[in-house]
C-alpha cells in the first residue's frame, strides 16, 4: 500500500511533521512504514520558462539557440530538442540546479546531475530545458509528454513558477506493510484515520452528498444475484450524459503519487475511489448490457471469456461472473470484459460496487493467472457497508467534475450484513493485560480518535464495521497499547506461579537419539519427504509390498517428488552415495524424519506420520558397530539391551531376530529389532544390488528405529546400587556349538540357569576351522558370579555351573576338550 503525504493531509489538515517523524510515529503505532521517497528528490532550481525567441545555431545544424523568460530575467539556452517553438512554456533548470533522470529515462547518480552554465559549440547556454524523464518521471504517468523532446506546460502555467510544485512533486510517497487483518488500511481513508490517531489530530472524512436527477434507476437496470454465497452485496448506480475528458489536475496528481496513470475522468474516478475507500469499482457501458439486466452467477466449465487485456481465458464453475441477459461481461472482482468496456463514445455508465467472497476471488485469480489491484483488495475480505459509501462517492465526483448526471436511486442486492460488534469495556482487565496504569478517560479518548463509540448504559464499545479485526478484549487492549505507546509500557517481571520450562517427553527421547548418534560420530542429515515411485524398484521391494501404497501429491514439482515416502532408506542411501562419489572415505549419517503411511484408500483421513531414527554408514565399522550404536541408544532411553555386559538383574526385552526378510538388506546380515514381541526397527548390511543401484561401491550398514514405538516404552527412571561389598567369582567355558545356534540363545540359557548370583557374561572368542568339526563353531564365554549379601563359596558356584552345563547340553552344545 502506497500513499502520498499530501493525500493524507487532505483528511488530516493539521498534520505537521517531517517525513522521518511521520515514518517513525506511524511505525510505532502499528502502521509500519517500509520506506518513503521524495518525488522531488534531486530537483533543484527548476522553473517554468517561456520561449520568446528561437534562432539557428551558427555552427550546428541540429541545435537551436533559445531566449527564455524565467520570470525575473531572460536567459539564453542552447538545445537540440525538436519539439519546441516560440511561446512554449517549458521546465528550465537554472545554473546550479539539478535534474533527477536522464533524457531517455536512463538511471542517474544517487545525487542527480548538477547543471552548470557553459558553451555548446561556442555559444553560451545558461541552463537546460527538461524532458519529463529528466524530472524523474515518465510518459506512463504523463501521457501528454512527447516521446522525444521537452515537456510543454499548458498556456496557463505561470512563468517563473516552481515546476515540481506545478507537477505535484513537492510530496512524499510512503510505502506501508499492512497486515492482512487490517483491511481498512488498504485505503487512503484508513491510513488517514491511523495518522490522525497517531498524531492526535482531527480527522475529516469526505462529505458525500449525491445530487440526483429526476430519472429512476429502475427504468435503467435490474440486478439478480444467483450465488449469494460468493456475492454478499451488489450495489449498482447509473450516470447519464457522460462526457469523457481529462480529469482535474488535483486528481491526476494524487493518482500519479500512488503509482496510477491518469487516463480520463471516468476511469480516474473509479481508480481514485478504489484508492480512497479501498473499495474496487467497475464501470460498464450500459448500452452494451443486453436486456439492461445484471446477473451474478458462476461460470460454466470450459467457457471462454475475453478480458479487458484482450486475452481469452478459460473459465470453470468456481469462478464468479458478471453477466447480462445474454452473455458474460466481467470476471467478478478481477477484471471486466472487452465486450462492455468504456469507450470515448459512452453515453450512459453503470457503476458496480460489490462485496465478493475473498477466498474465492483469491483462488480464481490464481487459477486464471490474473491478479489485479481489485482482486488484491477483494481477497482480503471487504466490509459490505463500504460498497454503498464508495459508489456514492464515485457518483458525487461524476456530478462535481461535470462528467455526467446521476440517476436517482441505487439497486442494492444484499444479504444480511454483520452488525457493529460490541465489546465489554473493562479498563482494569486491559491494564492487567498490558501491565499499565492507563486511566479510563485516556482509553476512551483513544477509542474516540479511532471512531470506536462508547455506550455508557451498557458499558460497551461499539466497533465500526470497517474494523473487522476487533473481536475481543485482547484486541481492544492492543489498540490502547498502540496509541498509549509501546515505549511507555514499563518493564515488569511475570506474575503467577513459577513453572519449569523443558522439552516434552517425546522431544527428550528425540534429543537423546541425536546425542547418542553424534557421540558415536554420526552427522545429522536432512532429506525430502517427497520421493519418486522409482525408489521402490531401487530398493528391490516386491510389487505387492505394502510400502508401495503411497499418498500421491496433487501438485508435485515433478515425478521425482510425486509421492510421500513410506520408507526412510532412500534419502539415507542417496546422501551416502553423494558422499561416496565425492570420495569421502568414512561417512556416518543419521536422520530423524517422518514417513507417511496411509490408513486406507481412497484417503478419508490423514496418514500415520511416524518419526524414524535412521542411521547409515560405510567405511570403518561393520554390522556389530551399528548394533552397538543402537544398543547405546536403547540403554540411554531405558530399553535394556542384549549385550553380555548388561546386568542380568533386569529382564532383557530387546531381541534381534535374523529372520527379518528385508529384500533391501543382505540376506545373512540383517535382523529385526523386537521389544516384548513387537518389531521396533531393523538393522543390517545393505544388499549389494541395492548398493549398485545407488552407485555405492562398498559395504553399507543401516539401522532404522520406529520412534513412536520407542517413546511408548522408554523411561528415564533409574535405580542405582552401591559398589559391591563381596568379591566376584569367574569361570570361563569353551563350547562346541552347532552353527545354527545364536549367541543370544546361549546367553538366554545362561541367564535362565544362572539365577540371582549370575552378574554378567562376556563372549570373548568365536572360532571356526580345521580343529572344529564341520557344522560347528567354538564359542567361549567368561561368566561372573557375585552375591549381594555374602561371599560365595565353591559349592554355590559349582551348583549353578552344573545347571548351566546341563541346559547347554540340552541344546546340543558340548564342552570343548
Amino acid at each position: 500500500m502506497n500513499s502520498a503525504l499530501s493525500w493524507i493531509k487532505a483528511y488530516v489538515p493539521d498534520l505537521t511533521c517531517s517525513d522521518q517523524e511521520y515514518c517513525d510515529a506511524m511505525t510505532l503505532t502499528g502502521t509500519k512504514v517500509e520506506n518513503y521517497a521524495r518525488l522531488d528528490k534531486n530537483l533543484e532550481k527548476i522553473v517554468v520558462g517561456q520561449i520568446e525567441k528561437i534562432e539557428r545555431h551558427p555552427d550546428a545544424d541540429k541545435l537551436i539557440v533559445c531566449q527564455v523568460n524565467v520570470g525575473n530575467e531572460v536567459i539564453q539556452i542552447v538545445t537540440g530538442a525538436p519539439n519546441v517553438k516560440e511561446g512554449d512554456k517549458v521546465p528550465v533548470v537554472l545554473d546550479g540546479g539539478k535534474v533527477a533522470g536522464g533524457h531517455d529515462g536512463s538511471p542517474m547518480p544517487e545525487d542527480g546531475i548538477e547543471i552548470r552554465a557553459g558553451k555548446l559549440r561556442g555559444i553560451e547556454s545558461k541552463g537546460m530545458m527538461c524532458s519529463i524523464e529528466e524530472l524523474g518521471s515518465d510518459r506512463n504517468m504523463y501521457p501528454e509528454a512527447p516521446e522525444y523532446g521537452i515537456y510543454i506546460f499548458p498556456e496557463d502555467a505561470p512563468v517563473g513558477g516552481d515546476v515540481p510544485e506545478l507537477l505535484g512533486m513537492r510530496d512524499t510517497v510512503f510505502e506501508y506493510e499492512i497486515t492482512s487483518n487490517r483491511v481498512d488500511c488498504y485505503s487512503i481513508l484508513g491510513i488517514a484515520r491511523e495518522a490522525a490517531a497517531t498524531f492526535r489530530k482531527p480527522f475529516y472524512a469526505p462529505v458525500v452528498e449525491v445530487k440526483e436527477n429526476k430519472d429512476s434507476i429502475s427504468d435503467y437496470i435490474s440486478v439478480e444475484v444467483k450465488d449469494p454465497d460468493l456475492c454478499s452485496r451488489y450495489c449498482a448506480r447509473v450516470c447519464t450524459n457522460i462526457r469523457i475528458e481529462p480529469s482535474p489536475e488535483w486528481m491526476q496528481k494524487r493518482l500519479r503519487a500512488s503509482g496510477i496513470r491518469p487516463i480520463n475522468n471516468l476511469v480516474d474516478i473509479t481508480n481514485y475511489v478504489m484508492e480512497e475507500y479501498g473499495q474496487p469499482m467497475h464501470a460498464f457501458d450500459l448500452d452494451t448490457i443486453a436486456g439492461h439486466k445484471i446477473i451474478v452467477r458462476r461460470a460454466k466449465d470450459g467457457d471462454q471469456f475475453q478480458t479487458l487485456d484482450e486475452q481469452v481465458r478459460i473459465m470453470d464453475q468456481d469462478i464468479l461472473m458478471i453477466c447480462d441477459a445474454e452473455k458474460e461481461i466481467g470476471i467478478a472482482g478481477i477484471m471486466g470484459g472487452e465486450n462492455s468496456k468504456i469507450t470515448d463514445d459512452v453515453k450512459t455508465v453503470l457503476f458496480e460496487a460489490a462485496t465478493f467472497n475473498g477466498p474465492n476471488i483469491r483462488k480464481s485469480a490464481k487459477r486464471l493467472g490474473l491478479r489485479t489491484d481489485a482482486s488484491g483488495k477483494f481477497e482480503k475480505g471487504l466490509d459490505p457497508h463500504n460498497a454503498e459509501a464508495a459508489i456514492n462517492r464515485a457518483c458525487q465526483l461524476i456530478q462535481e467534475l461535470g462528467c455526467g448526471e446521476v440517476v436517482s436511486g441505487m439497486v442494492d442486492v444484499c444479504q444480511p450484513m454483520k452488525e457493529e460488534a460490541r465489546i465489554l469495556f473493562e479498563p482494569d482487565r486491559i491494564n492487567d493485560l498490558l501491565g499499565t496504569g492507563v486511566s479510563r478517560q485516556e482509553m476512551l479518548e483513544i477509542f474516540r480518535m479511532l471512531e470506536i463509540q462508547y455506550e455508557e448504559t451498557a458499558n460497551e464499545l461499539v466497533i465500526p464495521t470497517w474494523r473487522q479485526d476487533l473481536e475481543c478484549c485482547a484486541d481492544i487492549a492492543e489498540e490502547v497499547a498502540r496509541f498509549f505507546g509501546y515505549d511507555k509500557i514499563p518493564t515488569t517481571l511475570p506474575t503467577g506461579e513459577a513453572t519449569t520450562g523443558r522439552l516434552s517427553y517425546k522431544l527428550r527421547i528425540e534429543q537423546k537419539a541425536r546425542d547418542i548418534a553424534e557421540y558415536c560420530g554420526f552427522s545429522q542429515g536432512m532429506v525430502y519427504s517427497f520421493e519418486s515411485p522409482k525408489v521402490f524398484d531401487k530398493l528391490l521391494l516386491p510389487t505387492n509390498s505394502p510400502l508401495r501404497k503411497t499418498i500421491v501429491i496433487a501438485n508435485p514439482l515433478g515425478e521425482d517428488f510425486s509421492i510421500m515416502r513410506t520408507i526412510s532408506l532412500n534419502g539415507m542411501l542417496t546422501s551416502l552415495a553423494t558422499n561416496y562419489n565425492r570420495r569421502n572415505k568414512d561417512v556416518r549419517l543419521y536422520e530423524l524424519g517422518n514417513i507417511y503411511l496411509p490408513h486406507q484408500f481412497p484417503l478419508t483421513e490423514l496418514p500415520d506420520e511416524r518419526m524414524q531414527f535412521t542411521l547409515g554408514m560405510y567405511g570403518s565399522g561393520d554390522f556389530y558397530t551399528m548394533k552397538g550404536v543402537v544398543e547405546e541408544f536403547f540403554d540411554a532411553v531405558g530399553l535394556t539391551g542384549t549385550s553380555s555386559a548388561s546386568a542380568f538383574g533386569k529382564k532383557k526385552k530387546v531381541v534381534y531376530n535374523p529372520q527379518s526378510g528385508k529384500p533391501f538388506l543382505h540376506p545373512g546380515r540383517q535382523a529385526d529389532i523386537e521389544y516384548e514381541g513387537r518389531v521396533i526397527g531393523y538393522l543390517g548390511e545393505v544388499h549389494p544390488l541395492v548398493c549398485k543401484n545407488y552407485d555405492i561401491g562398498t559395504r553399507v550398514y543401516v539401522a532404522v528405529l520406529d520412534m513412536p514405538c520407542i517413546v511408548e516404552q522408554a523411561t528415564f527412571d533409574r535405580k542405582y546400587e552401591g559398589i559391591a561389598k563381596y568379591p566376584a567369582v569367574s569361570r570361563d567355558i569353551s563350547m562346541v556349538v552347532p552353527k545354527e545356534i545364536l549367541a543370544g540363545q546361549i546367553e538366554a540359557m545362561l541367564e535362565q540357569r544362572g539365577g540371582k548370583i549370575l552378574e554378567s557374561c562376556q563372549l570373548f572368542d568365536i572360532y571356526e576351522g580345521e580343529q572344529i568339526k564341520e557344522g560347528y563353531k567354538s564359542v567361549a564365554y567368561s561368566i561372573t558370579f557375585r552375591a549381594k549379601d555374602r561371599t560365595l563359596e565353591e559349592s554355590d558356584v559349582s551348583a549353578v555351573m552344573k545347571k548351566i552345563l546341563n541346559g547347554l547340553e540340552g541344546m546340543g552344545i558340548e564342552l570343548r576338550q
